[in-house]
């Protein structure tokens, strides 16, 4: 039992090329020669440690949104989701995010689909219409003037 717990998750020098054994450790346990961090996430998996402070998700992207006649440059994480997307858009537009239809790579895309798990990245282009029953119900609406 005690083996498993002095066990360090780290390559072994000669993985490394040199032979130098006594490299030196730094205080959390890894050796200063380029090794790979690792850190225990709240889950119980075992990661790679990230260089930065920043974590995948808090990531801002910018991405290209084109409607008939106007194109908007959107700030937003990557790990937001199209609802959230058709939220700023609804701020941008005059369209509420239930009129939007927003096409990604040729294809409609739910409100609960993230943006990051169906590969949208910072510059990308989004396409944006009014979905097509909602124009036809604002048109039979509209009061007629004679």
């Amino acid at each position: 039992m005690n083996k498993l717990r002095s066990m360090r998750f780290s390559r072994s020098s000669s993985k490394l090329g040199n032979g130098n054994k006594a490299a030196q450790l730094t205080e959390n346990g890894c050796r200063s020669n380029g090794e790979i961090k690792w850190e225990l996430r709240p889950g119980g998996m075992l990661v790679q440690k990230r260089e930065n402070n920043q974590s995948a998700g808090e990531r801002m992207i910018t991405i290209m949104v084109s409607t008939v006649s106007q194109l908007h440059d959107i700030s937003i994480e990557a790990t937001s989701t199209f609802g959230e997307l058709k939220m700023i858009l609804s701020l941008v537009t005059t369209l509420e995010p239930r009129e939007q239809r927003v096409l990604f790579r040729g294809k409609e895309r739910d409100d609960n689909e993230y943006l990051h798990m169906v590969g949208v990245r910072d510059k990308d282009k989004v396409l944006l219409f009014e979905d097509p029953a909602t124009k036809e119900k604002k048109s039979v609406h509209l009061p007629l003037t004679i």
